[in-house]
C-alpha cells in the first residue's frame, strides 16, 4: 500500500465563517466525488488559507459535515507571495491507495487559473 496526495483549491467569496464553510464544503464534495474518497483511506489532510482568510477553520467543516472526526487535519496560512491569488483555500488530502490510483485534482472558481 502506498499514499498519494490529492490537491484542490477554490476561491472564497468573503472572509466570513459562512463563506469559508461554503467554499470548504463545495471543494471537499468535488474532491470526494472525483476521487471516490472514503474517510477510512485518508492518511491526513492539510488545509491552507491565504492571509486574508481567518474567520474560521475549514477543518471544522470537514469534521462536522463530512464526519472526518478520526482524520488527522491541520490548517495553515499560505506563503504571502506578492500578486498571488487572494482569498484562496487549498486542500491536500493524502490517501492510502494502490499504485493504480490516479488522483484527480480539483480547482474551482477563481482558483481554476492556478492550473490554466
Amino acid at each position: 500500500m502506498l499514499s498519494k496526495g490529492i490537491r484542490g483549491a477554490i476561491t472564497v467569496k468573503d472572509n466570513t465563517e459562512e463563506s469559508i464553510k461554503s467554499a470548504t464544503l463545495e471543494l471537499l464534495s468535488e474532491l470526494v466525488k472525483e476521487n471516490n474518497i472514503n474517510a477510512r483511506n485518508i492518511s491526513h489532510a492539510i488545509f491552507t488559507l491565504t492571509n486574508d482568510l481567518n474567520a474560521s477553520f475549514p477543518t471544522k467543516f470537514a469534521r462536522i459535515d463530512f464526519g472526518w472526526e478520526n482524520v488527522a487535519m491541520m490548517c495553515y496560512h499560505e506563503l504571502d507571495v506578492p500578486n498571488s491569488l487572494e482569498k484562496c483555500l487549498r486542500i491536500l488530502i493524502v490517501v492510502n491507495c494502490d499504485e493504480k490510483f490516479e488522483p484527480k485534482f480539483v480547482y474551482l472558481k477563481g482558483a481554476a487559473k492556478l492550473r490554466g
